[in-house]
């Protein structure tokens, strides 16, 4: 009976060690932690896709991620903080982009470094955006130049 009881309780101490490692694990994937990174915003005409959490990147890269969204009320634009590794140093005149990972992958905000030789520090905002191509659009200005030309 003694001999039971100590195997099930090196067992049970096995199972939550691989459990505490399992939970350790997904943490660092996940983004959950808030990481160490610099906070910027962005605002947009439409930010359409892009959600809290979502991906920042740089030339197809993760360097960060998206903090906050919200409406400005005065502009009515989307304004969007998102955290940028603490390593990297973007030039003033960077621009950010909502992007597409693929026809039906999800959205991304996408960040171009600039040339300038001042530097973005945290709580600026980054003022060159562009919003995501709308394919509806395009495909209605499509037909309907194609109309006009018959």
């Amino acid at each position: 009976m003694e001999k039971d009881r100590v195997f099930e309780t090196v067992v049970g101490g096995f199972v939550l060690v691989v459990a505490i490692f399992f939970f350790y694990y997904v943490y660092q994937k996940s983004g959950w932690h808030g990481g160490n990174g610099y906070v910027l915003t962005a605002k947009f005409d439409r930010a359409d896709g892009l959600t809290e959490g979502g991906d920042v990147k740089i030339s197809g890269i993760k360097v960060g991620k998206i903090i906050d969204m919200s409406v400005d009320p005065e502009s009515f634009f989307a304004v969007v903080k998102f955290s940028v590794a603490n390593g990297l140093s973007l030039p003033r005149d960077s621009s950010a982009s909502v992007s597409s990972d693929g026809l039906f992958g999800g959205k991304y905000l996408a960040l171009v470094p600039g040339g300038d030789d001042e530097l973005l520090t945290a709580g600026d905002e980054i003022e060159n955006t562009s919003g995501p191509m709308n394919i509806e659009s395009m495909i209605g200005q499509f037909l309907f130049s194609q109309k006009k030309e018959q």
